[in-house]
């Protein structure tokens, strides 16, 4: 019967030493799953800051492109106003002049149409 006992506390001092390493498995895989996790968070962030990067430097590519063309089509919208002005300053005293005789400058004639009333 003691080697039968004996025999049992073996088998449950294995069973313990089963159960031990099963559960410093468990606590490693556990660890392992942490530590990919965060390496995966890492790697996932990192990927993010440098494709947001990349958006920036196109978008201020594209960005500063439409700016410099709004740019320049201000300036040629300015130019234009300006040569407007200056067109309208050299020839209003001429417009004036003839528009004024126009209207002011009337010889009456009869019309070719007219039949006197007999």
């Amino acid at each position: 019967m003691t080697s039968q006992s004996q025999g049992i506390q073996q088998l449950l001092q294995a069973e313990k030493r089963a159960k031990d390493k099963l559960e410093e498995a468990k606590k490693r895989k556990g660890k392992r799953l942490k530590q990919a996790k965060e390496e995966a968070t890492a790697e996932i962030d990192h990927y993010r800051l440098q494709r947001e990067k990349e958006f920036r430097n196109k978008e201020t590519n594209v960005m500063g492109s439409q700016g410099n063309l709004s740019a320049k089509i201000e300036e040629q919208t300015t130019e234009a106003v300006r040569n407007l002005t200056s067109s309208y300053h050299r020839n209003m005293e001429n417009m004036m002049k003839k528009l004024l005789s126009t209207i002011c400058d009337i010889s009456p004639e009869i019309h070719p149409n007219f039949r006197p009333a007999v």
